[in-house]
């Protein structure tokens, strides 16, 4: 039997092939002391694919598998329903899947766990394009930002998947942040023990795709809620609480200013993406404060 207050910290194995400075590796060691060993993980082709391992080899020390980009959701509720079969409701079930995995080609069967009620517990690492596979941008791409996609600066809204979460009255779902991780962890425990289907959204700052200093990861990730870029909220049973509010928000240029993808937009256009970041912030957070779905 396990000790889960001795082993969780040790639940990723030492030595793996994450970039330099890589945001998904802090999340998924964080993710792990929170589920501890009693847990089976599905996790699709993408950046967190080194961890499910090539071969016979793993990255991590808990039960697991690699499934397709599309299905992860899926079977997860697959092994959800096993385990309930055997009368295991002790085991935590967790996907773990980037953006591209869960907002594009994953949703479907995320929206499918979500409605029928299953126990898992989804986790979203959100580096804002297809990274592993040469940046191309996903539906979770910020607008103006350059990938190799969308060279000039992709020209649509980030998907959200909050409100989509929210819309299926799921028990909880969070935003959560690298900046702090006291915040993201009390929120992995809400999900973990919520009674039905839960998403925690990470931001996850990106060195190789979003072109920057990879000592900066934690900067630019606090950046992004100074600057109101990436709001932190949370929603249980139907009540949403914003976890930062903030009545000031910093100047855009001390989060897009260090990122290569923004490069290619002049002063103008730098002033007119804070101008619409900082008018989505407040518009945002009111209507959250006004919201209430039951």
């Amino acid at each position: 039997m396990y000790d889960i207050k001795h082993e969780a910290k040790g639940l990723v194995t030492h030595g793996n092939s994450a970039c330099a400075g890589c945001g998904l590796e802090l999340i998924m060691r964080k993710t792990m002391e929170v589920v501890g060993p009693d847990t089976i993980i599905v996790i699709p082709p993408g950046c967190a694919a080194m961890f499910s391992g090539f071969g016979k080899e793993g990255g991590l020390k808990i039960a697991g598998c690699q499934m397709n980009l599309e299905n992860t959701a899926a079977c997860a509720s697959g092994i959800r329903a096993a385990l309930n079969a055997q009368g295991n409701t002790h085991t935590t079930v967790l996907g773990f899947a980037g953006d591209g995995g869960t907002l594009d080609i994953g949703l479907q069967s995320l929206s499918g766990m979500f409605e029928r009620g299953d126990r898992v517990m989804y986790v979203c690492y959100d580096n804002e394009a297809y990274m592993n596979t040469g940046v191309q941008g996903s539906s979770a791409t910020p607008a103006s930002a350059s990938t190799t996609t969308t060279p000039g600066g992709k020209t649509s809204q980030k998907k959200d998947l909050m409100m989509i979460a929210m819309a299926h009255r799921i028990p909880y779902a969070a935003t959560a942040s690298l900046q702090n991780l006291n915040d993201l962890k009390k929120k992995l425990e809400k999900a973990k023990n919520a009674n039905g289907p839960s998403l925690v959204h990470v931001h996850t700052p990106c060195p190789t795709g979003w072109r920057f200093n990879p000592a900066l990861s934690i900067e630019l990730a606090r950046a992004a809620v100074r600057t109101g870029a990436w709001i932190l909220y949370e929603y249980e049973n139907g009540k949403i609480t914003i976890n930062n509010k903030l009545t000031e928000l910093a100047e855009i240029d001390t989060y897009i200013g260090k990122q290569g993808r923004f490069k290619h937009l002049n002063a103008e256009q730098k002033t007119e993406l804070g101008k619409q970041i900082k008018d989505n912030y407040f518009t945002y957070t009111s209507m959250l404060e006004r919201m209430s779905i039951h």
